[in-house]
This record gives C-alpha cells, structure tokens and sequence, in this order.
C-alpha cells in the first residue's frame, strides 16, 4: 500500500512538473496567422523577452521593400518592417504567460499592452490591450522551430 501511494504520488508530482512552463519555453521563431502572415523571432534579453519580425509573406509593395511608414517618430518611417523590434519586455509569471510587456502594429503605427499566453507547446495566444485586457484583440501563432 504504501508503494501504491509513493508511485502515485510520484507520477502526479512529475505529470504536473511537465504541465508547468519554463521562462525560455517562448523563445524561437512564430508564425502569425491572418491574411499577412509573418515570422516573429522572440528572445530573451536577461529575464525580459522581445520579439522582432524575422520575415513576411508579403515583403515588398510596389516594387518597394516595406517600411515602417506608420510610426509615430517620422525619422523611423524609413526603417524597414522585416527585423523591426515588436513586442518590448515581457516578464514570465511563473507559470503560462508573459506579462507587463507590449505590441507594437507596424500597419497602425500603435503600441499596446500586451500578454502572451500558451495554449499549447506549439500554439500562443498574443493579445494586446488598451487599458483592460477586455478592450483587445487576440491572434494565434504558431511555433515554427
């Protein structure tokens, strides 16, 4: 009897130790969906998590490489979209998301609040805010690497 309990006990203990995420788990390549797909890159930089467009579906207009032509600061309008920083110091809760940091739109030229969130090991959901996190909208992406 008292192996019965230790081997259980042992297995739930190592079934919830796989069910908790490490800080790094949010580190690689992301895909995002919609009609203008593009690769995020996120990394860690100490205990704080970026990310940066790595690649898009759609990397030239009309006949031009794209550019950040919405931002608020005229002298970043030149800089182009692939390899623009777009998610800005998130922190890991310890658990399944990434807080405290934000999004920036390049299409908008806006900056949000912003969580991530694993759904699964290969799927997050990003969702950025205004104010609340009730005032926002989510995207799925998926895990490239």
């Amino acid at each position: 009897m008292k192996y019965s309990f230790l081997t259980s006990a042992l297995l739930f203990l190592s079934i919830l130790s796989m069910a908790q995420n490490k800080s790094t788990d949010i580190t690689g390549i992301w895909k995002t969906g919609g009609d203008d797909p593009a690769k995020i890159q996120i990394y860690a930089v100490g205990q704080k998590f970026y990310g940066k467009i790595i690649w898009l579906d759609k990397p030239v207009v009309n006949g031009k490489e794209r550019v950040d032509i919405e931002n608020p600061d005229k002298t970043k309008r030149t800089q182009t979209i692939v390899g623009l920083p777009i998610l800005n110091s998130f922190e890991f809760n310890g658990s399944d998301s990434w807080n405290s940091g934000t999004i920036y739109d390049p299409k908008t030229g806006k900056t949000y609040s912003c969580t991530i969130t694993f759904k699964d090991q290969k799927t997050i959901k990003v969702r950025g805010y205004i104010g609340i996190s009730l005032l926002g909208r989510t995207e799925i992406w998926t895990k490239e690497n």
